[in-house]
Formats: structure tokens, C-alpha cells, sequence
């Protein structure tokens, strides 16, 4: 009974800082960025690899940490959002300011030394999520399209790791996850619309669970599919795909097209949660065709 005691307060240490970090919004930002490095790079060197993760993870951790710092009060209204370690109170926010700085530290360091525009890029993606995105989602629909930028920077960050330089390959990772993220966060503001609207946020673009916003979610994702298969028309500089590979990409975002049409055809909350699974099987599976279409080619 005292062994097990002693481990509780160290399981809840554990999920209150995975809660704080967002641990699999974070892991799944570093895939990204992992998969950008994988395909700008010429020789792949693992010590990068392992900064970047680090790095990545510090940096998506602190905007994190940041948001539901200026989030709490909000946060303690939703029921999704209220257990969370601070409206909970089992972190305080100077616990939590003191933990955002470190890994704000940690992670544009961990970049830096891969190169600084890496790390520039770093620090911009926390710039606009903390003082653009966060704010604005209390006022205007439109914090989706400024929370989109820094959420299309891990693809990116990747390639400009490997390169050091940012062109037209790491401009196109950037349109696809940036273009993505409309579907993608649109389906979740409507799955989650009620409780987001105890907390005052406006996610849809309409600002209503309506075929305005159902048109507008199979618009973007139709045309995130036709932005994912660019590259296989050879004008994407160094960032190229078989038509193989393409095929395969397009006929995974058919599979997210049809998600998007069956949210515009019964307008249901389930519609939207399974419009919100598809969208992370499609870029998921999207950035592990890249890649190994690039080592198989």
C-alpha cells in the first residue's frame, strides 16, 4: 500500500505535464517536422533528427503552456478543458510561466544549433500562437486562419532544417498543412461548437453548425488534395513524386473529400468527428508517402 502511494502523486506529475504540453498534439508536430527533414535531406544525420525533436517538442510544449496560461478562466468554463492543471489548480500559473520559458529557452536553442533560420521559424511559430492565434479566438472566426500559419510551420521547418534555406519545397509543405488545417479544425469547432461557445470561442466560419460552413470545409479540404499532388507536375523544385505516389495520395484525400461531403450532406455532430479522424489518417499517411516515395524513387 505505501509503494502504492508513493507512486500516485508521480503518475499525476506525469499526466498533468502531458496535459499541459498537449503530448500528442506535440508528438504529432514533431512527426512533421521529422518528415520535412526526411525529405530535404541529402544524408540523414541523426543527431539533427534528435534536435529537432527535442526542439520541436519545447516549442510546441511552451505555445502550449502559454495558450492555457491566457486560456485559464476560459478553460474553467468547457467541459472538455476544465480538468486541465491550471483551472484545476494543481499547477499554478507561475509554475506553468516558469516551465513555457524554460522550454522556450530549450527549444530555439535545440534549433539554433541545427541553424538559426530554423530556429527563427521556431520562434515565429510561437509568436503568432501565443499573442495572434490565441487572442483572437474569442473575437473573430478568422483565428483559424492566423492560428493555421504557425500550425503549417512544423511541415516546413523540417526541409529548412536539412537545407538551411526556404523555397519553393518548404513553401509547398507550408500550403498543404496550412490549407489542411481548415478542414481539419473547422470539424472540431463543430464537434465541439457547444462547449466552445461556453468559453466564447468562434471556430466555424460562419459562426454557426450550417450548410455556409459545411460548403466552405469541403471546399478547403477539396482543394488541400489538389495542393498535395502538385509536386508530381515537376514544379516544386527538389520536392518531387512518382505518379505512384501520387495516385495513392489522391485517392487517400478522396477518402477525406468523401468525410467533408458527408458533413455537408447530414450536418451531425458525428459527421464532424469522423471528418476529424480522417483528416489526421490523411496528412498522417500523406507525409509517410512523401518520404518513402522519395527513398523507393
Amino acid at each position: 500500500m505505501a509503494t502504492k502511494k508513493s507512486s500516485l502523486p508521480r503518475v499525476s506529475a506525469i499526466s498533468d505535464f502531458k496535459e499541459i504540453t498537449k503530448m500528442r498534439l506535440s508528438l504529432s508536430v514533431v512527426f512533421s517536422a521529422m518528415a520535412g527533414y526526411m525529405l530535404g535531406a541529402t544524408t540523414i544525420e541523426i543527431g539533427t533528427l534528435v534536435l529537432l525533436a527535442f526542439g520541436g517538442y519545447f516549442m510546441v510544449g511552451a505555445s502550449n503552456i502559454y495558450n492555457q496560461i491566457i486560456e485559464r478562466d476560459l478553460d474553467a468554463l468547457m467541459d472538455r478543458t476544465k480538468n486541465r492543471p491550471i483551472p484545476a489548480g494543481r499547477i499554478s500559473v507561475n509554475a506553468a510561466l516558469t516551465m513555457a520559458i524554460i522550454f522556450t529557452i530549450l527549444g530555439i536553442a535545440s534549433l539554433y544549433i541545427i541553424n538559426p533560420r530554423t530556429a527563427m521559424y521556431g520562434a515565429i511559430s510561437i509568436f503568432l500562437y501565443t499573442s495572434v492565434y490565441t487572442p483572437l479566438k474569442t473575437k473573430t472566426p478568422l483565428s483559424v486562419f492566423a492560428g493555421a500559419i504557425p500550425g503549417a510551420i512544423p511541415f516546413m521547418l523540417g526541409w529548412v532544417a536539412a537545407r538551411n534555406a526556404f523555397g519553393i519545397e518548404p513553401g509547398t509543405l507550408f500550403a498543404i498543412q496550412f490549407f489542411w488545417q481548415f478542414p481539419h479544425f473547422w470539424a472540431i469547432g463543430w464537434f465541439l461548437f457547444d462547449d466552445y461557445k461556453k468559453g466564447g470561442f468562434f471556430m466555424l466560419p460562419t459562426g454557426k453548425r450550417d450548410k455556409g460552413t459545411a460548403t466552405q470545409t469541403v471546399m478547403y479540404t477539396i482543394w488541400t488534395v489538389l495542393i498535395s499532388i502538385i509536386p508530381v507536375f515537376g514544379v516544386t523544385g527538389d520536392l518531387k513524386l512518382s505518379i505512384v505516389a501520387a495516385i495513392i495520395v489522391f485517392a487517400i484525400g478522396l477518402g477525406m473529400i468523401y468525410y467533408a461531403l458527408q458533413l455537408y450532406v447530414k450536418r451531425t455532430e458525428l459527421a464532424a468527428k469522423h471528418l476529424i479522424f480522417a483528416s489526421v489518417i490523411y496528412i498522417t499517411l500523406l507525409q509517410i508517402v512523401y518520404v518513402a516515395d522519395k527513398f523507393i524513387r
